[in-house]
């Protein structure tokens, strides 16, 4: 299989697609968001795209099979050797808002590997993109995790939650700890933003728990492909289905002995 190939072709339709979401954002009324659960926002917008994304992708690897947001019955691995991870609208609740970081995400899974990585930062038509030892690469331009090698002078991303508060003493402990430790915080709410920025360098780690597979399959490996570390937060391996991630260039063992303190 050439993934180089692949990818090529899918971030031809990552950016077909972001195309339509950044034309709805001109005219988009707050009056077509749906609640698929607390605070757990929806429309349109995701579901068209998402509905494009399938159609593009399956001529793109026909045998392979889907794990996407927003159909219920593709939450979870098949019996296929191959799956597109997809998250249409990384950000929903920024694009509903009017605030301008979102993204598409759309990762390649042989088995349980990450093989393929596209995410589009839809505002600043920023792709990332990442094949399995291909190194990894923004609008042509290779790209490698950030150079700094303490929390001191590092910039951190993190996500907050927003249904389920069960761990929110731990996660502030853990947030108090980072915050007098480096040169700050950005919740920026999008994983996959998030992730690439931290394959380019931007920050230099990001962390967050309560997570599903289109959130980080893609970024996961454009941060691995950029030189960087990636692992759940007591350092072990399953970062794609595990809900907890961590992500960064030289820093990851200071980031998991400040997180292990707290969780």
């Amino acid at each position: 299989m050439d993934l180089q190939k692949i990818t090529e072709e899918v971030t031809q339709v990552t950016k077909d697609v972001g195309y339509f979401i950044r034309t709805e954002l001109q005219n988009f009324d707050r009056s077509f968001i749906e609640y698929k659960g607390k605070n757990d926002l929806v429309s349109y917008v995701d579901k068209k795209a998402e509905q494009s994304l399938i159609k593009a992708l399956h001529e793109v690897l026909p045998e392979a099979g889907f794990v996407s947001e927003e159909d219920p019955q593709n939450h979870q691995l098949s019996d296929k050797e191959y799956h597109w991870v997809i998250d249409p609208l990384d950000g929903t609740t920024n694009f509903l808002h009017g605030l301008p970081v979102f993204a598409i995400s759309i990762a390649l899974m042989q088995a349980k590997e990450v093989v393929a990585g596209v995410v589009l930062e839809i505002n600043r038509s920023e792709c990332f993109y990442a094949w399995k030892d291909g190194g990894a690469y923004m609008d042509q331009a290779k790209i490698h995790v950030s150079r700094a090698d303490t929390l001191g002078e590092s910039l951190l991303a993190t996500g907050f939650p927003y249904y389920n508060f069960e761990k929110m003493e731990q996660y502030l402990s853990i947030l108090n700890g980072f915050m007098q430790n480096t040169h700050g915080l950005r919740r920026f709410g999008s994983a996959a933003v998030d992730l690439a920025y931290v394959a380019c360098g931007r920050f230099e780690g990001f962390f967050e728990y309560n997570l599903k597979p289109w959130d980080v399959a893609a970024g996961a490996l454009l941060v691995q492909e950029a030189g960087g570390s990636v692992s759940t937060f007591d350092g072990g391996n399953d970062y794609i289905f595990g809900r907890e991630i961590v992500a960064s260039g030289l820093i990851h063992e200071e980031i998991l002995n400040v997180i292990g303190k707290h969780w």
